[in-house]
C-alpha cells in the first residue's frame, strides 16, 4: 500500500493511534481536528483488553502512560453525611485488573500522548482548525475521494477517508449522507466534567462517590494540579427518552452558561458536598458536558470512507470506548495492510475482525446504571447496604477479580499481527 494517502478527521485518540499504523503500513497520512489546538482536558478513562495489547504494539506509549496515570488509588461510596460504605480499589496487577484500571488516564493526556507520538512522523501531517466540508466518491472502485475542507485548506484527494470525530459525527453525517444523531442510542443519561480549584478529598488517592436520588451521582477526585476533577451524571430511566433528553440537549445548543444553569437545577440540593462542587463548577475553564449514547451502524465503511472509535461505535456507559478507540485504528491499518491493492478487502475484513470486540464492549449489564444512581429513596438505600454488606465480607474482592478480569485481561481479545511495510 506505498503512498496510499489517507486523511484521518479527529486528533482525539484514535485519529492519532490511526495515523502511526497507517504511517508504518508506509501509507502518507494527513489528521484534521476542528479545534484550534489539542483539547487536554476531560474525565478519567481506562484501556482494557485489547487497547492494552495496541498501547504494548507502540513504543514509548506504555511508559507515557504510566507517566500520566490518574493519582488515584481506588473509589470511596460515601452516604449524604460523608460516611464511606464501600471503597472500590485496583488489583496492582496490570494483566489482571479490577473494576479499577491500572490504566486510568485523563482523555486529554492520553490524546497528548498520542500526538506527542506522531507528531515528528514525516509521513504524518496535523492540520488544526479544520474540518470536512463534502466528499465526492467516484462510481469507479478505484477512484479517489475529492475531499473539500470548511476553512480553507486547499480541495485534495485521498484513498481513504477515515472518520474518528465522535459519537457526534459531523463526518459520519457527511459520508453516510445522514443525519448527524442518526445511528445515535440514546442511553438516557448526561455527564458533565470540569477540573476545580478546591481540594473536597484533602489530597487522598481515593477518590470520593455519592448518589442521590432520582438517578444522580457525583464523583471527585485529585487532580495533579492540586484541585479535584469533578463528574455529575444523570441518570434517567430507559424507557422515558423523550422527557429526558431534549431539555439537556436544548442546553448544550445554548452554550456553557445555560448548560451549567440546567446541571445546577438538577443537582442543587442533592446532599453530600454536591452545591459546594456545583458552586465550584461554575467556574471551572475545562467544562464539559456530553450525552452518554452509543452508536450502531449497520457497516463500518461505505466506499472510500470508514469509521474508527466513537463516530462508528462509540460504547456508551460500558467503559470500552477507549479500547475500540486503539483496537480499531490498529486493526483498521493493519487489515488494509494486509490485503494491500485490494481496499473493498481491507474494509471487510477490518469490519469482521471489529463485529466480536464491538459486541462484546457495547453490552450494558442490566443493572449497572440502577446500580450507579438509583431511581428512588428505597432503591438507594438496598444498594448502599447491599454494597456495604459485600464489601465488608470481601465477597466484592474476590467478585471484581473475576468479572474485572474477564474483561480486563489483555489477553481476553488477542489481536492479529500483521506485517508492516516500514
Amino acid at each position: 500500500m506505498s503512498q496510499m494517502r489517507v486523511l484521518i478527521v479527529g486528533a482525539s485518540i484514535a485519529g492519532p493511534t490511526c495515523a502511526y499504523w497507517f504511517a508504518k503500513a508506509g501509507a502518507i497520512v494527513t489528521v484534521i481536528e476542528r479545534f484550534p489546538r489539542m483539547r487536554t482536558g476531560g474525565q478519567n478513562i481506562d484501556i482494557r483488553t485489547a487497547g492494552v495489547s495496541v498501547m504494548r504494539k507502540m513504543p514509548g506509549m506504555e511508559a507515557a502512560v504510566r507517566a500520566k496515570i490518574v493519582p488515584i488509588d481506588g473509589i470511596s461510596f460515601v452516604r449524604s453525611d460523608g460516611r464511606p460504605y464501600g471503597v472500590i480499589t485496583a488489583t496492582g496487577n496490570p494483566d489482571q485488573q479490577s473494576l479499577v484500571s491500572e490504566y486510568e488516564i485523563y482523555r486529554g493526556d492520553l490524546a497528548q500522548i498520542l500526538h506527542d507520538l506522531t507528531k515528528a512522523n514525516p509521513s504524518i501531517k496535523y492540520i488544526f482548525d479544520e474540518q470536512v466540508a463534502s466528499l465526492r466518491q467516484s462510481e469507479k472502485e478505484d477512484a479517489p475521494v475529492q475531499v473539500k475542507f470548511a476553512n480553507g485548506t486547499p480541495t485534495s484527494e485521498y484513498d481513504l477517508v477515515v472518520a474518528c470525530d465522535g459519537a457526534t459525527s459531523r463526518t459520519r453525517a457527511i459520508g453516510l449522507d445522514c443525519g448527524v444523531r442518526d445511528h445515535m442510542i440514546p442511553i438516557n443519561s448526561w455527564a458533565v466534567f470540569g477540573t476545580i480549584k478546591e481540594d473536597i478529598v484533602k489530597g487522598s488517592k481515593v477518590g470520593q462517590a455519592y448518589s442521590a436520588v432520582p438517578g444522580k451521582f457525583v464523583a471527585a477526585g485529585v487532580d495533579p494540579s492540586g484541585g479535584n476533577r469533578v463528574t455529575f451524571m444523570s441518570i434517567h430511566p430507559r424507557n422515558d427518552p423523550d422527557n429526558a433528553m431534549p431539555p439537556f440537549r436544548e442546553a448544550m445548543k445554548q452554550g456553557d452558561e445555560a448548560l451549567k444553569q440546567f446541571v445546577a437545577q438538577r443537582f442543587r440540593g442533592s446532599g453530600w458536598k454536591t452545591d459546594e462542587l456545583l458552586k465550584a463548577m461554575m467556574t471551572a475553564e475545562d467544562f464539559y458536558a456530553n450525552e452518554i449514547a452509543q452508536v450502531k451502524l449497520p457497516s463500518l465503511h461505505r466506499g472510500r470512507f470508514v469509521l474508527v472509535g466513537d463516530a462508528g461505535y462509540a460504547a456508551g456507559p460500558t467503559g470500552g470506548g477507549t479500547t475500540l478507540a486503539l483496537a480499531g485504528a490498529y486493526l483498521l491499518a493493519g487489515e488494509v495492510c494486509k490485503h494491500k491493492g485490494n481496499l473493498v478487502a481491507g474494509l471487510n475484513g477490518y469490519e469482521e475482525q471489529m463485529k466480536p470486540l464491538i459486541a462484546e464492549l457495547q453490552k450494558i449489564p442490566t443493572l449497572i446504571p440502577g446500580v450507579l444512581a438509583p431511581q428512588t429513596a428505597w432503591g438507594l438505600w438496598l444498594r448502599n447496604n447491599i454494597f456495604a454488606f459485600i464489601v465488608w465480607t470481601r465477597v466484592f474482592e474476590v467478585a471484581q477479580k473475576y468479572f474485572g478480569g474477564a474483561f480486563a485481561s489483555a489477553e481476553t481479545f488477542p489481536l492479529p499481527e500483521y506485517d508492516w511495510e516500514s
